[in-house]
């Protein structure tokens, strides 16, 4: 970073905005995407934060900031304007079966009959689905992807547009653009990730073969709603600093859902959002999908999403670097920091600074961890990543 030019301090919104444009910047932000709530219990007990601290932790609020101050992160990245693009109403949460041994068949919010283990940390199994055909489509999903202006809260786009935002990071923080410190992005959903959590993997892939229309009709409904609410949002006059997408449609191997079928029934639905957002100056648009994304990666950046995130390292290596390689500076990045060297040790943490640098002074990138600090992440370690970090990056 040519830091001659920006001599004076720039704002972290300015960072960022500056890093992702690959334009120059006073200095690298270390930042984080937040914290599992064990991990800060677990950081409590150790006596390295106050419980009522750790307990009042959120994405971008006070605690959080308190939170990164003391490690020697600058912010958390998550900083995102939310609407309402699921489905509305929800299911009533319903107790379908008890278990002998105190689990529980329990169908959720999205009408998925899951299985809930006592003190279970980790995703539920999932057991059974509501949605199978188009009977059950027509019957129970397909009025709750109707459009209604309650989606969007209109008087917080305005508190957005030109007076506060209550997830600010410090607290009340004035978010006109002129006047706004910190980076604020519009969350427009998620276009076929919320689908899977719904039909579920199986059924996704064999609904793709055995019956494509209502799939496309299924994904339509529901990208539908994601316009409708993001141009509702601009509409009110709020300005963001990037568009965000939730996907989660891969695994270690690859996509969930065949490269054709996400290019064919999804990827219309990201060029007719982004070409949105790019009429209301935002051309950084991000999406949050985990696993090797590698064969969806040029289907997104074809069709305007050209920010990868989290970037998941993972045990398939995942970075910026081949993607630059195949695609130039027109991809940029946020993550790639592989967040499993929090539980190793002081040259672990200094061997993933060390790598880190290269896709650093290659511009358009902003190292983060790949995931929310883990339970087993070391207070010290996170700490030494911190201010080995600003030392090589500052």
């Amino acid at each position: 970073m040519d830091t001659a030019s920006t001599a004076a301090a720039m704002t972290d919104r300015a960072r960022v905005l500056a890093i992702l444009h690959d334009r120059p910047a006073d200095r690298m932000p270390v930042v984080h995407f937040g914290f599992w709530p064990e991990t800060l219990e677990r950081w409590a007990d150790e006596g390295h934060l106050p419980r009522d601290l750790a307990r009042a932790w959120g994405d971008g609020n006070d605690a959080d900031a308190e939170i990164g101050r003391r490690l020697g992160f600058d912010f958390n990245w998550y900083s995102c304007f939310h609407m309402h693009t699921g489905l509305r109403p929800g299911f009533a949460r319903e107790v379908v079966r008890e278990l002998p041994d105190g689990s529980r068949h329990v169908r959720n919010g999205d009408g998925v009959t899951v299985l809930e283990t006592p003190e279970a940390g980790s995703i539920p199994a999932e057991i059974a689905h509501l949605l199978t055909d188009r009977a059950s489509w027509e019957r129970h999903y397909r009025h709750r992807y109707a459009w209604d202006d309650a989606r969007v809260d209109t008087a917080a786009v305005r508190r957005s547009a030109g007076d506060w935002a209550p997830f600010a990071a410090g607290g009340e923080a004035f978010l006109r653009e002129d006047r706004r410190t910190f980076h604020l992005g519009i969350h427009c959903g998620s276009l076929i990730g919320s689908i899977r959590n719904i039909i579920g993997v199986e059924g996704l892939s064999y609904l793709a073969a055995d019956d494509p229309d209502l799939l496309a009709e299924i994904v339509a409904a529901n990208a539908d709603v994601c316009y409708r609410a993001v141009e509702r949002a601009l509409a009110g006059g709020a300005r963001f600093d990037f568009g965000h997408f939730w996907e989660d449609i891969c695994y270690k191997s690859g996509p969930l859902v065949a490269p054709r079928v996400f290019a064919r029934v999804v990827a219309p639905h990201y060029a007719r959002i982004t070409a949105l957002l790019a009429r209301h100056g935002v051309d950084i648009v991000s999406v949050d999908c985990d696993g090797k994304i590698d064969a969806l990666v040029p289907i997104w950046l074809e069709h305007g999403v050209n920010t990868m995130f989290p970037i998941e390292v993972g045990t398939w290596r995942a970075s910026i670097a081949p993607w630059r390689a195949a695609h130039g500076q027109r991809i940029r990045g946020v993550g790639g920091m592989d967040k499993v060297v929090f539980s190793r040790d002081a040259v672990a943490i200094d061997a993933e600074i060390a790598r880190l640098r290269p896709l650093v002074e290659g511009g358009g990138f902003i190292p983060c961890p790949d995931h929310r600090i883990a339970p087993d992440a070391e207070w010290d370690l996170v700490r030494r990543y911190c201010d080995g970090m600003r030392r090589m990056l500052g």
